[in-house]
């Protein structure tokens, strides 16, 4: 069964006779399980060599709006709905929902034989219903034991209660990266924090796809038009939501909260003057990853060696769960079971 799944050295990800997931190999199908960066190796290439690149709608129009000058061929392009499924040849492929980002998506190949074969993609297990399946493929993220974020708060609730104290002093800022920024959003109008939500272009227009399927975000104001303007330089009560790669430019006199999974000590820490970093996470940590491993009954796992040090999680799935599992690709000095 091994050979029914693999991972390449440009991290495709191969499931069966026909599919690649999240990189380019010349396969008929390639598939798309969301729309982070590290997902989308050689997207144009796929849709010049592919006969099908296939993705959830949303993923489409988060992948639209993040790469404008991706042209996503219509000839080539299918969009698939979770649970509904795509027939090649004697495959069966089906797209299941994964915790993560909005459209992100789990992959299960059946082949002839019925042979269940399954991509996890990137997920977060409380909100993922695991695939179940002879041969895995799992990401690996947080695949170290002392990735672990055993907490005995809801960090959901903490995050709002740090952000309603901190918006006394007029407006908070908000770092992370796209998706997460919007799961804020979507914490803070769950939790009826009506204040303004002011962001630049893009993460605009990344939370405007996400209202179009269906997260109820609004109030939104674009941080450069006379409206987000006012409310920033007025040091007014709203939340800035910015992408991570702008914390060291924006906001450096006002409350701010960086949102970030890598975060294992404390559910929240004070890290500078005004600065807050929250452990908040579109990732499953180490015992949900090894959970997930359980849910689906694999006989055979391979963990993601490409986007992440996948060695460790293999070894652990192995001992602890007593499956066969390698992880992929094999890098220099690296040993296989």
């Amino acid at each position: 069964m091994a050979e029914r799944a693999q991972i390449t050295k440009s991290g495709a990800i191969l499931l069966g006779d026909s599919v690649a997931c999240d990189a380019f190999d010349p396969r008929p199908i390639r598939i798309v399980t969301h729309a982070h960066a590290d997902h989308l190796y050689g997207l144009r290439k796929s849709f010049k060599q592919c006969e099908k690149v296939l993705m959830t709608k949303a993923t489409c129009d988060l992948c639209k709006t993040l790469n404008p000058r991706l042209k996503l061929d219509d000839k080539t392009l299918y969009t698939l709905e979770y649970d509904q499924s795509f027939h090649y040849g004697d495959e069966k492929i089906t797209l299941f929902r994964a915790d993560h980002i909005l459209g992100a998506a789990q992959v299960l190949v059946e082949d002839a034989r019925g042979l269940r074969i399954a991509w996890s993609g990137d997920f977060r297990l409380e909100g993922t219903q695991a695939v179940r399946c002879d041969v895995l493929v799992v990401e690996a993220t947080y695949g170290r034991p002392s990735c672990r974020r055993s907490f005995e708060v809801d960090v959901r609730a903490l995050l709002v209660e740090l952000i309603e104290k901190q918006l006394r002093g007029g407006t908070v800022y908000v770092f992370g990266y796209h998706g997460k920024l919007q799961e804020v959003m979507k914490i803070l109008r769950d939790a009826e924090v009506q204040v303004p939500f002011v962001m630049p272009e893009l993460v605009y227009e990344v939370t405007k796809v996400c209202e179009t399927h269906g997260m109820a975000l609004g109030p939104l104001a674009y941080s450069a038009d006379s409206e987000g303007r006012e409310l920033l330089d007025g040091n007014l009560p709203c939340v800035a939501f910015y992408h991570m790669n702008q914390r060291q430019h924006v906001g450096l006199r006002n409350a701010r909260v960086c949102v970030s999974g890598w975060e294992f000590q404390k559910p929240c820490r004070q890290i500078g003057a005004h600065e807050y970093l929250v452990a908040l996470s579109d990732h499953s940590d180490f015992d949900g990853l090894i959970e997930y491993v359980r849910q689906t009954h694999a006989k055979q796992v391979i963990t993601d060696n490409f986007r992440s040090d996948g060695e460790a999680l293999a070894r652990e799935i192995s001992r602890r769960l007593g499956v066969f599992a390698v992880s992929m690709p094999q890098k220099s000095g690296q040993t296989t079971l």
